[in-house]
């Protein structure tokens, strides 16, 4: 057997483990090996100041001092325990989570998937119903229930059949969601982004959000946030939707949660808690207490002066990409942006990368800034800097 480090000492570089990986994704062709702050540097000494940030998991910044120092001393305390036991990281982190969405019991597992899969099925359990309603453009991730509630038929492709009884509306368009909801009696959940992040970048209006809550609740079915990429102080507040008026029943989490570790975590309001009893649900490494004592770092550390430090940043980027050429139009909420093109978005990227800038895409023509939340002002200047000299 062969040592795939033999491969790169004799000079054959990363490249030739590519191989290795099932292609699930169109990489970029670098390979990152190193951050801090919000800059990453490549195998080959390449330097980029970083707008994608995990596509927006490390908000504190890549190798951030809090969620280190913390999974460093939990590390050399205890790696795992089964779901049987109770842990402390664990607990603190539940804890911490339901002071921000008052009352809320956590499930935790591994991503935003998992934890939008929680929330399908904890829905069905509470509510003895089956249906499922949720938005067109909707990303909720690539597991077969989370895939059947993503309004996006592209990813469908080959994958059927999906879960069934699941429903569409427009996003900001009550008359489509009254569409979708009927028979409204059958209705498990009603399923929202507050920001379609990967369906454009798309923020609900208010006035949506509310006429959403207040139907589901008139109709008996439970309401989830995914929060998965608009949460964790990204826009401005903890949770996105504070800025919407509205208290969901459920809010799911993941990405920025444990500032790059991986975890996410389904929080469960009293009409919803009752859904799960013991065996209804779990996860291994869910709640894992390395994990969770980042997750308990970065927590903390989102507080009102890093929120009002995002609405800073945020409002310092959207005025700049307005101006920049070729912009037609900016959208979003504090650190999560999208700046819609007159061109394709795909060489702007491209081009963007080459320059040492890593931004990402929200569909064809949209591009997506998602910063770590601890971007300085000089550092958005950098970036609209080499964004204007690609737009030019």
């Amino acid at each position: 057997m062969s040592d795939p480090r033999d491969k790169v000492s004799q000079g054959l570089g990363l490249d030739a483990l590519h191989d290795a990986v099932l292609p699930t994704y169109a990489r970029a062709d670098i390979t990152v090996v190193r951050g801090d702050g919000c800059r990453v540097w490549d195998y080959e000494g390449g330097e980029y100041l970083d707008f994608v940030a995990g596509i927006a998991v490390v908000g504190l910044g890549h190798c951030a001092p809090a969620p280190l120092a913390a999974a460093r001393e939990q590390l050399e305390r205890l790696w795992h325990a089964s779901n049987l036991y109770w842990t402390e990281p664990m607990l603190r982190l539940a804890s911490l989570l339901a002071d921000r969405f008052e009352g809320g019991r956590s499930f935790f597992c591994n991503s935003g998937a998992e934890a939008n899969e929680a929330a399908l099925k904890i829905a069905r359990k509470a509510t003895g119903r089956t249906r499922i309603v949720a938005l067109e453009g909707g990303f909720h991730g690539r597991t077969l229930g989370s895939l059947s509630a993503t309004g996006q038929p592209a990813k469908w492709e080959g994958f059927g059949p999906l879960v069934p009884g699941v429903s569409f509306a427009k996003p900001n368009d009550v008359e489509s969601l009254e569409a979708a909801l009927a028979p409204a009696g059958d209705t498990a959940l009603v399923l929202l982004e507050p920001i379609l992040g990967e369906g454009g970048v798309i923020p609900l209006e208010r006035e949506f959000a509310q006429a959403t809550a207040e139907r589901a609740r008139e109709i008996g079915a439970l309401l989830c946030v995914d929060e998965v990429q608009a949460g964790m102080g990204r826009t401005g507040t903890f949770f996105a939707f504070e800025q919407l008026g509205i208290e969901p029943d459920l809010v799911t989490l993941a990405k920025g949660l444990a500032n790059g570790l991986p975890m996410g975590a389904l929080l469960a309001g009293e009409r919803a808690a009752p859904g799960f009893v013991p065996g209804d649900h779990g996860s291994t490494f869910g709640g894992n207490p390395v994990v969770a004592a980042a997750a308990c770092a970065t927590v903390e550390s989102i507080d009102d002066e890093l929120l009002r430090h995002v609405r800073e940043r945020g409002e310092q980027l959207a005025s700049g990409l307005g101006g920049l050429p070729g912009v037609q139009d900016v959208r979003g909420r504090g650190l999560l942006l999208g700046a819609t093109l007159d061109r394709p978005v795909g060489p702007v990227v491209d081009a963007a990368r080459a320059q040492g800038l890593l931004v990402l895409s929200a569909g064809s023509d949209v591009l997506r800034l998602t910063p770590p939340l601890v971007v300085s002002a000089d550092e958005v200047d950098q970036a609209l800097g080499i964004l204007e000299a690609v737009l030019a």
